[in-house]
């Protein structure tokens, strides 16, 4: 190869590896974001990056764009490891014309997402754009689209994160929102489909960046965003975590940990924890701390519908999805937030082989005309749905209430879960004592006259010694068996060893109806 070739590769190379050069470079420091290229150094093993298509430029010839060509075209794209596995990542570069998407842009996404798939590999979406790139029209709308499809095609096949490192807006947050993980950053980042501006125009509302579409509103209030972090590398950061409980497609099992943490291990706290007083709250994080491979859990929604937890850890150094009623938060009933917050989880943890662990202290679900007008039985549906169809190892520990259909829908034996343990101050029944009672010696307690509360008190403790209690679910099968609390983690731990090799059948259809 001549001299004057190789200088031309070095000199256009060098063009990409500055993107918008130094000061756009510098500007994106200022604002407390990373560049394109510092974030996929920072995310992936050190030297193990491969680029592809950084000699890309975009075809416009429109706007005075042909003289404004970078070559890479705002986005970096290729493969590396996390931790020795790989995966494929793209980066939008916002100091390349504001990160926008161009056709050229988006068919290097498409290149890397068909990768993936190929390869049965992770894709991660660093996303930081200004959004379609205006000068090219309807094709980088056509980008767009053709991202969203391999989105859904690959939707179950390999998991999808996107982290949102700067503003996405627009159609282009229809990616992310298929995609199966979503993190944003405090302060830097924003996802919205109609802007401030828009919104004031339309409707006369007056509503900031941050509290239309930024990290907290997501997390918190809507839901969309999964994880919230401080800066971009705690981000980055976040990603690899999550990437260690996870497999690298849905024919893979998830990486085992290595913990030393001792799988006999009995925690006498756990005999403690769940109060005599069914009306008493206590966190059922901590409950999960107590069992879980070194105390080490990964919680998903934090900040959302708090009155379910769920999130990933280890048992016996073997991955699992966590589903928790949460006590500490609405007594832990189940309305509609809750009910799509662990519908989702659900179903991401059966497309990917990661066995389902329910600890259940629930209730029933919320009461009101809100929930009802706001659709809490299809939503509701969605939960139990997610159960049912799941075929992966399921196991449930009712830890204390397990009332009406609430019971019926967090994995009871009914919907094929593979072991159902209880504690033995759990109470299954159709309702509480109190209810039942009030509908059951309505009568009786009228005319006791002012011996009602003595009547009521007694009834009440009749109908807890013959109805809520976890004997006569035992009698049933529908509790495989009662056991002590500090049994809880070997107890598990031997089951999902014996369901190691689980296989269950489902009828042949193209797919199922959720509720949606």
């Amino acid at each position: 190869m001549s001299q004057d070739n190789v200088a031309v590769l070095k000199s256009r190379l060098e063009a990409a590896r500055a993107g918008g050069g130094a000061e756009r470079v510098e500007r994106q420091h200022r604002e407390g974001k990373l560049s394109a290229r510092e974030r996929v150094e920072l995310l992936v093993d050190a030297g193990s990056f491969v680029e592809l298509d950084a000699l890309v430029t975009h075809r416009c010839r429109d706007f005075g764009m042909e003289e404004q060509k970078v070559p890479g075209d705002g986005v970096v794209t290729g493969y590396g490891t996390i931790d020795g596995r790989l995966v494929y990542v793209f980066a939008q570069d916002f100091t390349v014309f504001g990160g926008s998407l161009s056709e050229t842009n988006a068919r290097k996404i498409c290149k890397v997402m068909d990768l993936a798939v190929e390869g049965g590999a992770p894709i991660i979406g660093l996303n930081d754009s200004g959004g379609a790139r205006i000068q090219e029209g309807v094709a980088s709308l056509g980008g767009y689209a053709d991202i969203f499809l391999r989105n859904t095609l690959a939707s179950g096949v390999v998991p999808q994160i996107s982290a949102i490192l700067g503003p996405c807006a627009g159609g282009a947050v229809y990616s992310p929102a298929i995609t199966d993980f979503i993190l944003m950053v405090e302060k830097t980042s924003y996802m919205f489909v109609t802007g401030p501006d828009v919104i004031r125009t339309v409707t006369h509302e007056e509503v900031s960046k941050e509290d239309l579409g930024g990290a907290q509103t997501h997390a918190a209030r809507s839901g969309v965003s999964h994880f919230e972090f401080a800066n971009d590398a705690a981000c980055l950061m976040g990603i690899r975590d999550l990437l260690s409980y996870l497999p690298s497609n849905n024919v893979d099992d998830p990486p085992l940990g290595r913990s030393d943490d001792d799988p006999d291990r009995e925690e006498p706290q756990l005999d403690r924890l769940v109060p005599d007083d069914p009306n008493k709250p206590y966190d059922i994080k901590k409950l999960i701390e107590l069992v879980v491979d070194d105390a080490r859990f990964l919680e998903v929604h934090a900040q959302y519908a708090k009155n379910i937890v769920v999130g990933f850890a280890r048992l016996g150094n073997r991955a699992v999805g966590i589903v928790a009623n949460q006590p500490a938060w609405l007594a832990g009933v189940l309305d509609i937030d809750a009910s799509l917050k662990g519908a989702r989880f659900v179903r991401f943890c059966d497309a990917f082989n990661i066995p389902l662990v329910t600890f259940e202290d629930v209730p029933g679900f919320l009461p009101g005309t809100q929930q009802e007008y706001g659709g809490i039985i299809k939503h509701g549906a969605k939960l139990l749905y997610a159960f049912a169809e799941a075929t992966v190892p399921k196991l449930t520990v009712i830890t204390r209430k397990a009332y009406g259909g609430a019971y019926c829908v967090m994995a009871s034996k009914h919907l094929r879960t593979d072991l159902n343990l209880a504690y033995p101050s759990a109470e299954i029944a159709v309702m509480g004592p109190e209810g039942a009672v009030n509908i059951l010696y309505r009568r009786e307690l009228a005319e006791a006259g002012g011996r009602a509360p003595e009547a009521r008190a007694e009834k009440i403790a009749e109908y807890r010694a013959k109805f809520s209690n976890p004997w006569i679910a035992a009698e049933r099968g529908y509790v495989d068996a009662v056991i002590e609390p500090r049994r809880t983690r070997p107890a598990l731990i031997r089951a999902l060893r014996q369901l190691s090799g689980k296989r269950q059948d489902v009828p042949a259809k193209k797919h199922g109806n959720i509720p949606l």
